[in-house]
């Protein structure tokens, strides 16, 4: 069993996994005054247990990055991933500085790429004493030899701009769920990289950019990627694309998103009772979880209807 939790922040991202080994990962960081306290301690609680604790950070935009100090003074992050890069800004906050001394600290960053493999992320010696199981976590993004990535990581360099050097990643359990990420790249970058990317079917794709129309992902891709589900994030709805023709969560009405993931099925909890969209793609598996929130149903994986059929 396996939970992924996405957190309402508002106009960020925010998310955590509790592997079903002994990991435990968090996805970028948006805490406010009204939220962090409360996001912190459910952490806390949810990876007591596990003995590898990572923090995954998409790109240093401050949407994603936004309490990353105060995080840091609670969970003590010694696993720190993200893409190699030199970002700057010229007006930091004190959330990137404390990014860039991750970033650039050899004790505790690792820095990600495609096909890239790491101990108990998606790799595991089980004969040295100390094995912790895998995360299931693989990168697909980036290729650090394309042209136009380079050309993000210039920009990046030069404070102009940092959606699109966002990694692209998936967490997989075995028989079971499939998730993709994209942090926040655009779609036009993604037109750009669309032949460059083994797209693998998945069954929820969180909609890169929040879900907003600039971060819209290409038909071709989305065909390839042949999701369940797509995960709106949170932004004002006249900037968001709602995919058309596709099953959709949107998280503004949602709030706070958790699926279970156990024995091919994904249980489906809101934090908000009311949601007035159609949900009519879940099935109702009677998996009521008050911890977890207001249950809203269940699907199959595509993994678990391979193997059923």
């Amino acid at each position: 069993m396996s939970i992924i939790k996405s957190f309402s922040v508002g106009e960020g991202d925010m998310f955590y996994i509790k592997h079903g080994s002994s990991n435990f990962s968090i996805i970028d960081c948006c805490l406010g005054d009204d939220n962090a306290d409360a996001i912190i301690e459910e952490i806390e609680c949810e990876r007591k247990g596990k003995d590898i604790t990572r923090f995954i950070s998409t790109h240093p935009d401050e949407d994603h990055i936004h309490g990353l100090k105060y995080l840091n003074s609670i969970l003590d992050i010694r696993n720190f991933y993200c893409v190699a890069n030199r970002a700057t800004k010229n007006e930091p906050t004190g959330d990137f500085n404390y990014y860039c001394a991750f970033r650039d600290n050899r004790d505790v960053y690792f820095y990600v790429h495609k096909g890239c493999s790491r101990k108990w992320m998606n790799a595991n010696d089980e004969n040295d004493g100390q094995n912790y199981g895998s995360s299931g976590i693989n990168f697909l993004w980036p290729d650090l030899n394309n042209a136009d990535y380079n050309e993000a990581l210039k920009q990046a360099a030069q404070g102009v701009a940092f959606n699109n050097i966002s990694p692209i990643f998936t967490y997989e359990v075995a028989n079971g769920v499939k998730v993709i990420w994209m942090g926040d790249m655009e779609k036009d970058f993604q037109e750009k990289i669309k032949n460059c990317v083994a797209w693998p079917q998945v069954d929820i794709l969180f909609a890169p950019h929040h879900g907003r129309d600039s971060g819209k992902v290409p038909e071709e891709i989305l065909k390839k990627l042949n999701p369940q589900i797509i995960i709106i994030g949170e932004a004002p709805s006249e900037h968001l694309n709602y995919y058309r023709g596709y099953n959709t969560i949107t998280q503004n009405t949602a709030k706070d998103i958790t699926f279970n993931c156990v024995d091919g099925l994904v249980h489906v909890y809101f934090s908000e009772l009311e949601y007035p969209y159609d949900l009519s793609f879940l099935t109702n598996c009677r998996a009521d979880n008050y911890y977890l929130g207001f249950y809203k149903g269940s699907f199959l994986t595509h993994n678990a209807a391979r193997i059923r059929r």
